[in-house]
């Protein structure tokens, strides 16, 4: 049985102290996770700019049921072959294809100078079909990459997909109201938005490639990865000046790992615990909110403050687990608390019914509160007590549930125009 040994004579010890990286670590982490997120969380957030060109395409809920497709046809292949797919030219391919997607959405935009119409619609389509792809291969690799190191990572990762949304929502809320009185003003802020979004992702490219595989303690967990069996760390071990060499197991016995099919049986309530949280979290966002809400005091701004509530408190949630007395563990009430969760469809129903815009901005809130802390805490603690290949196997297998769940969510979402006469 052959596998990955580390060429280089030292030993592996006790994981490095926090001078030697770990909060640079969880900085850059940070970072990634806003840059693989970003240009998505941007299309959502000028949604109100694509009603405007494209009235009778359903803009929010179309875009994301693109999207969806690409990001779960994707991460169910990658977590097929996960144990073969060299996981730094994964990701950096994924940051790659977020940068020109978003380029190329700038492109079109001024192409046909902020026109609608069918053939700028469908070429819109193609590249928000990019970014499915994107997520899939940064998502994917990042968590199981994640997971076999400090959980505080993982944590600092999804921390920072949610700070994507909170970033793209203060700025539209600066933009709108910067450009509310001026000539073609949501397209002006449009641009900005492409643009912003473009420059963090070829960021994240750097980072990944030239910063985040030289800090000691991410290298110490590579290292101890290889030392597993891993063969997906190798790249980044090269790219760290860490040469790798194959040698024959002396021990197959401690590089035994179980089968996807294994992994799956052995965490399929982590599984369907994500899935779900993400089935009620997109049969409601966005589309629910720019379509079925109504028209209130906050008019043009409704819609904008709802996902901005939405992204500040899910950025909130997710840092709620560090706090070790108050993290959910067991499995029997996350799997509670996620069910429980399917009581917000009728909340929300009836709120846009009978309710003003006051309860309709705390149930947003409690919508992103609960979506960032289940998903952090299921995140977290899934993949303890398992050998490096393992959790990387397992962190992919997860994503793949969450991205299921995400276009379950989209399709559901479909569900709220019955009877709009608006199909």
């Amino acid at each position: 049985m052959a596998t990955i040994t580390i060429a280089e004579p030292s030993p592996l010890t006790s994981p490095p102290t926090r001078l030697e990286g770990k909060t640079k670590a969880i900085v850059v982490c940070w970072f990634l996770g806003l840059g693989s997120l970003v240009s998505w969380n941007s299309m959502l957030t000028i949604g109100d700019y694509y009603y405007d060109v494209f009235p009778n395409y359903h803009p929010s809920r179309v875009l994301t049921l693109v999207y969806q497709p690409f990001a779960v046809g994707f991460i169910a292949l990658l977590a097929y072959y996960e144990a073969k797919v060299d996981t730094r030219k994964r990701i950096i391919f994924g940051y790659i294809v977020f940068c020109l997607s978003t380029t190329a959405l700038i492109v079109i935009d001024l192409a046909s100078s902020g026109k609608g119409g069918i053939g700028n619609y469908i070429a819109i389509c193609v590249f928000v079909g990019g970014f499915g792809v994107a997520d899939a291969h940064v998502q994917g690799g990042m968590v199981g990459d994640l997971a076999f190191m400090s959980p505080e990572f993982n944590q600092s990762f999804f921390a920072g997909l949610a700070a994507s949304g909170f970033l793209t929502s203060g700025l539209r809320l600066i933009t709108k109201a910067a450009f509310d009185k001026t000539d073609h003003g949501l397209r002006k802020g449009t641009i900005l938005f492409l643009t912003i979004s473009a420059i963090f992702e070829f960021i994240c490219i750097f980072l990944y490639a030239f910063v985040f595989g030289k800090i000691p303690i991410v290298k110490h967990f590579r290292k101890k990865a290889a030392s597993e069996g891993s063969t997906t760390v190798s790249s980044d071990l090269a790219a760290a000046g860490i040469q790798t060499t194959k040698t024959e197991a002396v021990d197959d016995a401690k590089l035994e790992r179980l089968s996807n099919k294994e992994l799956i049986l052995r965490n399929l309530d982590y599984g369907i615990d994500l899935f779900l949280i993400y089935v009620v979290t997109l049969s409601i966002f966005p589309g629910f909110l720019f379509e079925n809400t109504g028209q209130h005091q906050l008019g043009a701004w409704y819609s904008v403050v709802l996902i901005a509530m939405y992204n500040v408190w899910d950025l909130i949630a997710r840092y709620i687990p560090l706090i070790n007395c108050i993290r959910l563990e067991n499995r029997t009430c996350i799997m509670i608390a996620t069910i429980s969760r399917f009581a917000l469809i009728p909340c929300f129903y009836f709120t846009a019914k009978y309710a003003d815009q006051g309860w309709m901005i705390f149930l947003i809130s409690f919508l992103g509160l609960t979506n960032g802390y289940l998903t952090v805490c299921v995140l977290t603690v899934a993949p303890k007590g398992y050998n490096s290949p393992e959790q990387n196997a397992l962190g992919n297998l997860l994503v793949f549930f969450l991205l299921a769940g995400i276009f379950s969510g989209v399709c559901l979402d479909w569900l709220w125009l019955i009877g709009k006469g608006s199909f």
